[in-house]
């Protein structure tokens, strides 16, 4: 045997027992319950989601999938637990629209925010709502575009906190109608709602996961809804384009990771989870509830959520260095 062939043998060697090692991780993952793990508080719309997608992946892939809130710091120390955990597929993250904005709303991190993962799928978009207090001098949108350019600092802006759903929302909004709002960051949704039922705070803008109950009570004034043409869930709420505000669309969309070095295999089979998640009629039937609905199969991709996540990385970076306001 030459010399050169005594030392590629074994490097092939190493490289055929990997294929079969991971081809054979493949094939029985997963081997215990799986945790995914939801950066925010328990009760909250990302939370909401992650439940009900968490209990179809687990009946696709035999076994539990339970879920973890691990909350704090604009939802960042959740992804950073996901991006150091190893990578078996059997720690993962389900995170939203903060996944494009954390990248510039924070600039000293311990974990890479876009490279620190491997992308599953896309779960939902959800719509935004504009709303405010029951008692708002405002009856329409129009109406609140006026007032909100006429009194500015005399209006204030409820927001869950820097990075939040609300908070990117509010950014928007504001970044639309070229003004700069009083904002009241508070520490989760829930206590934003409350203070917007009991008239503390004017306006927010929010996910119809967590505003379509106070909608319909009547607890809150709804003014538009951010999407193209108005929900089923929601039928009498205008769009935005509608009600006066052309072009001002958002929603705030999920997606489920693994962290960065997950095999392809595995990621594979997560996302086949997925997909078959998103198919189920009842899962269908409470999104629609939620104000939302399922992604379509073929956004429920590895590859198809990566490029739609690096293009949202790429609209968000103006918005947030233009308003200035970063969580660090």
């Amino acid at each position: 045997m030459s010399r050169l062939s005594r030392r590629i043998l074994p490097a092939l060697a190493a490289l055929a027992m990997g294929v079969v090692a991971n081809h054979s991780s493949a094939q029985t993952f997963p081997t215990r319950p799986i945790t995914v793990i939801v950066p925010f508080a328990a009760g909250g719309p990302t939370d909401t989601v992650a439940r009900l997608v968490a209990e179809q992946m687990g009946r696709d892939l035999g076994q539990a999938v339970v879920v973890e809130n691990v909350g704090g710091a604009g939802g960042t120390l959740g992804a950073q637990r996901t991006a150091s955990a190893r990578p078996d597929g059997h720690t993962l993250l389900i995170h939203h629209i903060g996944m494009s904005t954390i990248p510039t709303l924070y600039r000293r991190l311990s974990y890479d925010p876009v490279n620190g993962f491997e992308p599953v799928g896309l779960i939902t978009e959800v719509p935004m709502t504009i709303i405010g207090k029951r008692n708002l001098a405002a009856n329409n949108l129009q109406e609140l575009v006026t007032l909100v350019r006429r009194e500015r600092q005399g209006i204030n802006l409820a927001n869950a906190g820097v990075g939040a759903a609300s908070h990117l929302c509010g950014l928007l909004f504001q970044s639309a109608l070229n003004v700069q709002l009083t904002t009241v960051p508070y520490r989760g949704t829930g206590p934003a709602m409350n203070d917007l039922v009991g008239g503390t705070v004017d306006l927010m803008c929010d996910q119809t996961t967590n505003t379509t109950e106070q909608i319909r009570a009547g607890t809150v004034r709804a003014y538009a809804v951010t999407t193209p043409t108005r929900l089923g869930s929601l039928p009498d709420l205008p769009t935005a384009n509608e009600a006066g505000m052309p072009g001002f669309e958002i929603s705030i969309w999920h997606g489920l990771y693994a962290p960065r070095g997950t095999s392809p295999e595995i990621v594979a089979r997560l996302s086949t989870a997925l997909q078959a998640a998103l198919r189920d009629p009842g899962l269908t039937r409470r999104f629609q509830d939620l104000g939302t609905e399922p992604v379509a199969q073929e956004r429920a991709t590895p590859d198809a959520h990566r490029t739609f996540w690096q293009a949202d990385v790429a609209r968000w970076r103006p918005i947030i260095q233009a308003a200035g306001q970063f969580a660090d």
